[in-house]
């Protein structure tokens, strides 16, 4: 390092504790970077690289970005999962003996941001910590910067943390740095989000109450983890950050990742987008801090009975008094983001037009607890009654900032007249200082008779009078001293300008430097409101959310659904949500659901296209929707409190884990079938169709009988195995059920309807024609299947006189869809001893007695022996 300049040495040094983030290091009025950083940013912001000599023999690489435009440059980085550490210069250089003080400020990255584009209106952007103990167990700790919310959880183990984390959606992950590799990989490969390290885990108690809800010590280890980490960051106050709220995940309905993703809860699976959402069809929300508390509601519904029922009052009573609604949503349009507000005045970033939208939010508040007491009174001590004005708060705002304050605060005019005397005597000054100038102007004019004669001002020479020059010699020798001289005019002085120019530069900068420091004092002044804010800032965006489900419920015709302890579930004539909102309303088909002790497992067969999917997927949304207290759209619903949802929809792989698209199906359903309880729901969208038909069909068979015989929960079950059918007479709560079609004209028609029975027919030739596949493809392949349907028709016969499912024999030939197997002559084929051995060892497999995940397993080491 010796061979380098003293400034460059400085660099490396502060470098040195900030090896993975780009040092933004700060020198006159740009950002510099160097060596590696520079390549990187260079390359990554499309800016110029260049060089400078650093005292070695090579030229540094270097490049830099205006200190004003640095905000949009590390905003890009921090977009791209990068970090950046701000380094400024922290002592005057004029005092400066040397190199100039520079030190970290603060580092920004994805999960400490507090403005920008980063910040999307109604997302959270979520911070979290993670910790892993000796027990199996782990602990997570959340913090959103932006808005002070905090929470923490204990899981027990690694994949209910990785389904939490998914659920929080954060984007920075803080661990141990000895956290086992292997788990760091997985959170890398899994989420794509940055990871930090910080083993310090010390309570620290520098924010007051931030620890007092957590009970245990696991908890209070990761949020100190967090804590310490903010803290060494920001190096800043983190008063806004409010205490850290215990939460049990078997508090809340639990959804895993697949289960949100396959019901697009909150993003769809082909866009990774909002719109055709869950949550894109209910957010009739009017602020930003309600848009979140809907994205939580969902991710999180309830499964306390009085919790979803208090939701339900508050609806019930606003989807009845509509003008009432719409007053209160025009007044929430006028109320900003409080959280985050509340948050840039703790971090000292909040600027005069942020506190004037403050004021005006404050001011709305009023309004609101009159209507909501107009309504009922009942509402009123729930919701009304906790609204906090904070009516002081709001006083001091309106004294003390202009209605219209300029962007900057080295501007000045920020601060309102008789705020501060000394502030009133400064602009007195300034202001008949000027007076005092205009009047000067005309009686110069007046005295030298020279129309033209000006009083004018800039910052190098003061003021000036200008006269052109063709006019200068009808000046008073004597009294006017020579200023400058331009190309066509001349600036003179006068002793009386010169005096009065003094007094009012003075005042204008004195009046300048004391609103800034007013402007600071009335900062703190609002942070002492911070705790007020942030509770009123939940109560509004519940109110918010409330009202949005009453304007939904009324606009698409939903109904109040009932909840029974008895485990039975009925809907009728039930939409699917989101479906119904792109469709017409007019043209979707409604269906009905009935299940109760005799059908907890509903096998559902029929064509593709035909609507199977969307059917199981409105019974979940049905009970999402109603235990995150909403309407549901049916005529009506008598419902069971859910306690987990599992699903299995779809086809899709995991190339980034290797994972085939039937393993992840396999995955999804062990996860299932592994977690649920009897007051669980599960889907299961065609089981068995990523490998051969027997293998499948067996797979699909041992499955429904293990949720049949070992869960006994909600079952909707899907599938093109037609054989399957058969198991409605041995399983007694398995009901057959089918998605009904129709033939006209040689085409195939959807009906959409949901009815009894199974299905009789695939029409998988006619979704084929529907594609557009060759017209000579199609006529053959109805040739084939007319050929094989009448080759198996006496099969198949014999099936439907047969209550027993259908047994693996020695025929190794392929099932139809909803065939069973084509007979043929079978002629004599000489086998190898190793064949005969593997084909009895086939014969004596006990299926029935399989697990899905034996019998995957013996079928992968039967394939290995016949290679």
């Amino acid at each position: 390092m010796a061979n380098y300049t003293p400034m460059i040495q400085q660099y490396l040094q502060v470098k040195a504790d900030y090896q993975d983030a780009f040092l933004f290091f700060r020198l006159g009025d740009f950002y510099e970077m160097f060596f590696d950083d520079a390549i990187k940013a260079s390359q990554e912001l499309e800016i110029t690289l260049t060089s400078r000599n650093g005292g070695d023999e090579d030229r540094i690489p270097m490049c830099g970005v205006p200190y004003h435009s640095a905000p949009n440059y590390i905003e890009q980085l921090v977009q791209k999962g990068f970090k950046v550490a701000i380094c400024e210069q922290t002592e005057d250089p004029k005092l400066a003996k040397g190199v100039v003080k520079r030190e970290v400020v603060q580092l920004i990255t994805p999960g400490t941001v507090m403005e920008g584009k980063s910040l999307v209106e109604k997302e959270n952007n979520y911070i979290t910590s993670l910790s892993e103990f000796s027990d199996g167990t782990f602990a997570l700790a959340y913090a959103d910067l932006s808005t002070g919310e905090s929470k923490a959880t204990i899981v027990n183990s690694f994949d209910e943390a990785l389904s939490e984390i998914n659920t929080i959606g954060t984007k920075e992950i803080i661990c141990d740095p000895d956290l086992n590799e292997h788990l760091q990989q997985t959170l890398k490969e899994r989420f794509s989000v940055t990871i930090s390290f910080e083993k310090r885990t010390e309570r620290l108690e520098s924010i007051e109450g931030f620890f007092n809800q957590l009970k245990s010590e696991k908890a209070v280890q990761t949020a100190g983890r967090l804590l310490n980490y903010l803290s060494i960051t920001q190096k800043r106050s983190l008063d806004h950050l409010q205490p850290v709220e215990w939460y049990n995940v078997m508090n809340y309905l639990k959804m895993d990742h697949y289960s949100k993703r396959n019901l697009e809860l909150t993003e769809t699976i082909r866009s990774k987008g909002k719109k055709g959402s869950l949550l894109w069809l209910l957010d009739e929300t009017m602020t930003a801090m309600g848009g979140r508390r809907l994205k939580q509601w969902i991710d999180r519904p309830l499964i306390n009975l009085s919790d979803i029922e208090n939701r339900q009052e508050v609806v019930q009573l606003l989807l009845e008094r509509f003008f009432e609604r719409e007053e209160i949503r025009e007044k929430l349009k006028e109320v900003y983001d409080l959280e985050r507000l509340a948050g840039r005045v703790a971090f000292g970033n909040v600027g005069p037009r942020d506190l004037v939208q403050l004021k005006r939010s404050l001011t709305q508040i009023p309004y609101l607890q009159h209507i909501l007491l107009s309504i009922d009174n009942n509402l009123s001590h729930n919701l009304a009654n906790q609204l906090d004005p904070c009516e002081d708060l709001t006083d001091l705002l309106d004294q003390s900032i202009v209605e219209d304050p300029p962007l900057s605060l080295k501007e000045g005019n920020i601060i309102c007249d008789g705020y501060n005397e000394e502030l009133d005597q400064y602009r007195h000054a300034s202001r008949n200082g000027k007076t005092w100038i205009a009047e000067l102007q005309a009686s110069e004019r007046e005295r030298t008779r020279i129309k033209s004669l000006k009083i004018g001002y800039n910052r190098v020479f003061g003021y000036y009078i200008e006269v052109t020059k063709a006019n200068v010699h009808l000046l008073e020798e004597g009294r006017y001293d020579r200023k400058q001289t331009l190309s066509n005019a001349e600036r003179f002085i006068t002793p009386e300008l010169k005096e009065k120019e003094s007094l009012i530069l003075e005042a204008e900068e004195k009046s300048v430097e004391l609103e800034y420091r007013l402007f600071q004092l009335i900062r703190e002044q609002v942070k002492e409101f911070i705790p007020r804010l942030q509770k009123l800032a939940k109560l509004v965006s519940e109110v918010d959310v409330l009202q949005g489900f009453a304007t939904i419920s009324e606009k698409r015709q939903y109904v109040k659904p009932q909840f029974n302890q008895e485990r039975h579930l009925v809907i009728e004539d039930g939409r699917h949500p989101v479906v119904e909102k792109v469709m017409n309303a007019q043209e979707y088909v409604p269906n009905s659901c009935h299940m109760n002790g005799e059908s907890e497992l509903l096998l559902i067969t029929g064509p593709n296209m035909s609507g199977k999917s969307t059917y199981m997927r409105q019974v979940a949304l049905t009970s999402i929707l109603a235990q995150i207290g909403c309407y549901v759209p049916a005529t009506s619903a008598n419902l069971p409190i859910f306690d987990q949802i599992f699903t299995r929809i779809g086809a899709a792989d995991d190339l980034i884990s290797g994972q085939s698209t039937f393993m992840v199906e396999m995955l999804e359903a062990r996860n299932a079938i592994t977690y649920a309880t009897e007051n669980s729901l599960i889907l299961f969208d065609e089981i068995g169709r990523g490998t051969s038909t027997y293998d499948g069909m067996a797979l699909a068979q041992a499955i429904i009988e293990y949720i049949h015989e070992n869960i006994g929960c909600k079952t909707l079950f899907s599938t093109h195995y037609h054989e399957l059918t058969v198991l409605e007479e041995k399983l007694s709560m398995l009901q057959n059920v089918h998605v009904s079609a129709m033939e006209h004209n040689g085409k195939v028609v959807f009906l959409h309807k949901i009815k009894e029975g199974p299905a009789d027919k695939s029409y998988g030739i006619h979704v084929a024609e529907l594609a557009n596949l060759p017209e000579s493809l199609i006529k053959r392949a109805k040739e084939l299947l007319e050929d094989l349907e009448h080759q198996s028709e006496a099969t198949n016969t014999t099936t439907k006189n047969n209550s027993q499912p259908l047994k693996v024999n020695d025929s190794l030939t392929q099932l139809s869809l909803f065939g069973t197997d084509i007979e043929k002559e079978k002629p004599v084929i000489k086998r190898s001893k190793k064949e005969e051995s593997l084909l009895l060892e086939i014969q004596e497999l006990n299926l029935l007695e399989m697990t899905p995940l034996e019998a995957m397993n013996t079928l992968y080491q039967l394939q290995k022996k016949f290679r």
